[in-house]
């Protein structure tokens, strides 16, 4: 058994906090800030390079003979299986969704800002019937571009490629390569629209009525229904109290005044449309327009970040401070 091998078997024992600095002492991995390696979850390449704040989710097994390289802000999510002879590489805020099987005896490539959706299946080697009796083996290795969403159940075949900034509807299979652009769907998955037809243009006004419809939607779903609050909303802003701390979420237009300073005793979480503005320190805030935020651990500031993330996908990067 090799020594590779039991490192494996370690870490699917091991507690969370333990999993990165064993990677990085026993098989000399690259290891950025705050990487996560959930519960029983376990990974293993012949190089393993995880990117700052990126995340293996509970009850996930990455075992590859090629290089496994996950790239910043990336999520693989629980009860995910990765094995093959070859490579992964997750891009930058890639998401891999929970349940998705990635076979690996071809190189793997899921690009920057792009999303294999719950239970999608990849395969880069195609064979059971003995290929000396005349039956077919195919072998390929499957990439998918940047700003791609793969909706949940897309089968990809060996030798699949989706271009970048793409749509593939769920269910479908992809069998060859669909061009930048595109938005696709069926078995075989062919083309049915550009993806420009699809995707609208947000002047900066428009941007600011699309974040009072999500702060709307967020105070309804997880504010009132999911903790229980009663919340009044303002002009640009929504107040109410939990546990005993008045709050305040503001947003920031890219035009026009800002809402008021804070009320005495009022803490205030800040949704910013504006160029190069900030709240005074130390607030809270979550830049939309330059997909930046700040550090904090306030469970309310937690929720809003994680609801945009997980229902309008909006991700964003800690702001670096030097």
């Amino acid at each position: 058994m090799s020594v590779r091998t039991l490192v494996f078997a370690l870490l699917f024992v091991l507690p969370p906090a333990l999993k990165p600095w064993v990677l990085r002492v026993c098989c000399g991995a690259r290891i950025g800030r705050h990487v996560q390696i959930g519960w029983f979850a376990s990974v293993m390449g012949r190089h393993i390079s995880l990117g700052d704040h990126c995340a293996i989710r509970a009850l996930t097994f990455i075992r590859c003979d090629g290089d496994v390289i996950i790239g910043p802000y990336a999520l693989v999510s629980s009860f995910t299986l990765v094995y093959g002879a070859r490579g992964l590489r997750l891009g930058a805020h890639s998401y891999v969704g929970p349940q998705c099987l990635i076979n690996t005896e071809e190189e793997v490539h899921i690009g920057n800002w792009s999303a294999l959706g719950a239970r999608c299946m990849v395969y880069t080697h195609g064979s059971f019937l003995p290929y000396t009796e005349g039956y077919w083996v195919r072998f390929g290795r499957v990439t998918v571009g940047d700003y791609v969403w793969c909706a949940a159940g897309v089968f990809f075949q060996p030798g699949a490629e989706v271009g970048d900034n793409s749509f593939v509807n769920s269910r479908a299979v992809v069998s060859g390569a669909l061009p930048p652009g595109s938005v696709a769907d069926g078995n075989p998955a062919r083309v049915i629209s550009p993806m420009e037809r699809m995707r609208r243009t947000l002047n900066p006004r428009q941007r600011d009525a699309a974040i009072g419809q999500m702060l709307r939607h967020f105070s309804d779903l997880i504010l009132n229904d999911g903790m229980g609050l009663a919340t009044r909303e303002e002009r640009n802003a929504l107040r109410f109290t939990y546990r005993q701390q008045a709050y305040r979420i503001a947003i920031a237009p890219a035009h026009g005044p800002l809402p008021a300073p804070d009320a005495p005793g009022e803490r205030t979480i800040w949704l910013v449309n504006r160029s190069d503005w900030r709240p005074p320190a130390p607030g809270l805030w979550l830049d939309l327009e330059r997909k930046r935020m700040i550090a904090g651990r306030d469970r309310i500031y937690i929720e809003l970040m994680l609801f945009l993330k997980r229902y309008y996908g909006i991700q964003l990067e800690y702001e670096e401070r030097y």
